[in-house]
């Protein structure tokens, strides 16, 4: 296994597709590496060079803020955001969803399992 910014990459796959495999690279930003390492797409990464893997290490490296600093970033501006008191802070402590999506139905991976409540039926049932 090729390993670029401490993440071991799949050697069976495409270089595209393996590229994807470290967090804050996706297709888009993998293609531009690619294109910048002067490495065809097609190639699978068993079948890179050494100094292919190297120039790929190295463009990750300079240019682009992955894994653990990417991760660390992330977290600070949610916390950032919860401190400040913000709308966006306050839907993250509530554990809800951030963007303005709807929650009256939906949003079930946000709020977590289904809790019933009881006495509450339909209203016009059987009386």
């Amino acid at each position: 296994m090729a390993r670029i910014a401490g993440v071991d990459i799949p050697r069976d796959k495409r270089v595209l597709t393996s590229l994807c495999y470290i967090y804050g690279i996706g297709p888009t930003i993998a293609r531009k590496i690619v294109t910048q390492a002067n490495i065809s797409p097609e190639v699978r990464v068993k079948d890179l060079t050494d100094e292919q893997v190297a120039r790929l290490r190295e463009i990750v490296d300079k240019e682009y803020k992955v894994e653990g600093d990417l991760r660390r970033e992330v977290d600070l501006n949610v916390k950032r955001l919860i401190e400040i008191g913000s709308y966006r802070g306050l839907r993250h402590r509530r554990g809800l969803p951030v963007r303005g999506q709807r929650t009256r139905t939906n949003a079930r991976t946000k709020r977590g399992a289904r809790k019933t409540v009881a006495g509450k039926r339909r209203a016009g049932g059987k009386k």
